[in-house]
């Protein structure tokens, strides 16, 4: 502070110059032989001199500096200033003297701004982007019609478009909607990623890969897109449908929550009737048409899921989520995986650390496990050791090696009611005695890893599981009813493959389910603090409880 008081000419310094006038020659001699600088000062004091005696036509002097204010410097000095102050901030900076308002209509400052705060990287001029995402699937659902001139008088005007523009009146105006959210569409529940994407921002609605390819990339297809169609105008588009965008509109309910509306659901129906959106949903959604599933049961869920969503309209509600928190000791990296779950198909889960335990929690789900619900808890305190592959080939070999330890658990719970309480309230952070045991199954994930192979008997929807693992622990699946009756959690067995993939076997539905990592990147989904995180897996369970 006191080098800029000096090079703004204020506050000691000029004080310092009016007492070196009033002195004679002698003391004026004193005072200068006694440093009230050290060599660093002195130095940035030596280069701002030379800078301002050179900007204003002055030969540069090394005593007494002259006088140098931030209005001195040259206008593209202060773009680069500017350009690296949060946008927030440049409004007020704009009120301080007619030059700053004059130099932040530079677009170049609004650029940067955009570019560092939310990742845009076009140029505003280059017209062949209009209309068109950077997503691959996007483009080739959308490039066509562009091409063809059939949406291009919906188009922005970029021509006559400023960075100041896309920053105030867009990407801040909506910024509290980008990141993750879950939709309420009842137990199927869902994965939204809000981004900047281009000059747009955009909701990604997340896809599992058609059953049972479970290793294969998530499918995303938009649902809403906003943009600005004239100056100072942010238009809000429903992307749902095969017509193209069409007038929607977004609300922010309240904190972490939001709704969308479609001002013209006419534009989702297909000129062939229901039969014929349900035959291009089920394409879509599962990859096949409903001859190829000769399951009687699974063609009614799949059947019961087209009635249940399509009644929405792209009319949904959503509710913020964030990525888990990660820390040293977690077995595997937390995060967003599918999996598979029989006649459902695949479906999305979230796994978490606890303390002494590792959730999955459903982000989409079915009618019997809906989403938000734990569907498998793992025990970090009770590691199974699977018998040679001979005897692992034996179901009822596994299920009598699972149920001794559930008993063993069980027993425990019943002698230690208090402490299981508090780590299922997700309360602080592991214990010593809690940490030790997991260091030691840290040191175990660089052991060789084992055969596996699934017991007779266990059905599985995708045969090409890995056959080798690293671990294996104790766990308890939920399962329930349909509709989410008589909900109770059973013994099972969570095997770890690798860092990416991991299974869980359902002893009393003799399943398998494999789940495999969602390979994406997500900005703005980390949770502010683990407290947060904790406090939004209670409030999606609470919403299907």
């Amino acid at each position: 502070m006191a080098v800029c008081a000096r090079l703004c000419g204020v506050g000691p310094s000029r004080g310092c110059r009016r007492r070196q006038q009033r002195r004679g020659p002698a003391e004026t001699e004193a005072a200068d032989s006694e440093p009230d600088t050290d060599l660093e000062e002195e130095r940035i004091e030596a280069g701002a001199a030379a800078l301002c005696g050179e900007w204003g036509g002055r030969s540069a002097s090394p005593s007494p500096p002259p006088r140098c204010s931030l209005l001195e410097l040259p206008p593209e000095l202060l773009v680069e200033i500017f350009a690296s102050l949060p946008g927030t901030d440049l409004p007020s900076l704009a009120q301080v003297c007619t030059k700053f308002c004059r130099i932040l209509h530079n677009d170049t400052i609004w650029r940067r701004r955009c570019r560092e705060e939310y990742g845009v990287c076009e140029n505003l001029r280059k017209l062949e982007i209009t209309g068109v995402s950077c997503r691959d699937v996007y483009a080739k659902r959308i490039n066509p019609r562009v091409k063809s001139g059939r949406f291009m008088k919906i188009l922005p005007d970029y021509e006559h478009m400023e960075y100041r523009d896309v920053y105030t009146c867009l990407l801040h105006r909506y910024r509290h909607i980008l990141g993750l959210w879950q939709p309420d569409i009842g137990p199927y529940g869902g994965l939204l990623n809000v981004v900047v994407d281009g000059l747009f921002i955009i909701g990604w609605m997340y896809l599992p890969p058609h059953d049972p390819h479970v290793d294969d990339p998530m499918r995303f297809k938009p649902l809403f897109r906003i943009h600005l169609m004239e100056r100072k105008s942010a238009t809000v588009e429903c992307m749902y449908g095969h017509r193209g965008p069409h007038n929607g509109h977004i609300q922010i309910v309240k904190k972490d929550e939001f709704s969308t509306k479609c001002n013209q659901t006419e534009h989702h129906r297909m000129s062939g009737g229901r039969q014929e959106e349900f035959r291009t949903w089920l394409r879509e959604e599962w990859g096949r048409t409903l001859e190829d599933i000769f399951h009687e049961h699974m063609q009614e869920l799949i059947l019961m899921k087209f009635i249940y969503t399509s009644q929405y309209d792209n009319c949904l509600t959503y509710r913020r989520i964030y990525l888990p928190p990660s820390h040293p000791d977690d077995l595997i990296k937390p995060g967003l995986f599918k999996g598979t779950y029989g006649s459902h198909g695949l479906e999305i889960v979230m796994l978490s650390f606890h303390g002494k335990h590792a959730r999955a929690t459903k982000i989409t789900g079915d009618p019997n496990i809906p989403a938000g619900q734990q569907t498998v808890e793992i025990d970090l305190m009770h590691r199974i050791q699977l018998p040679d592959v001979e005897n692992l080939c034996n179901f009822n070999e596994l299920s009598r090696i699972v149920l001794e330890v559930h008993e063993q658990v069980r027993q425990e719970q019943q002698q230690q009611p208090e402490d299981r309480t508090e780590d299922d309230e997700g309360a602080g952070p592991p214990t010593e005695k809690v940490g030790e045991p997991r260091n030691e199954e840290a040191a175990a994930l660089k052991e060789e890893p084992v055969q596996f192979v699934l017991p007779v008997g266990v059905s599985s929807r995708n045969e090409n599981y890995p056959r080798t693992c690293r671990m294996c622990f104790y766990g308890t699946g939920l399962i329930a009813g349909h509709g989410f009756t008589s909900p109770e959690r059973t013994p099972g067995v969570f095997i770890l493959f690798d860092d990416d993939r991991f299974g869980f076997i359902w002893l009393e539905l003799k399943s398998f389910s494999l789940y495999s990592r969602v390979q994406a990147t997500f900005r703005n989904a980390d949770a502010p603090s683990p407290q947060a995180f904790e406090e939004m897996l209670k409030n999606i369970q609470s919403l299907t409880s």
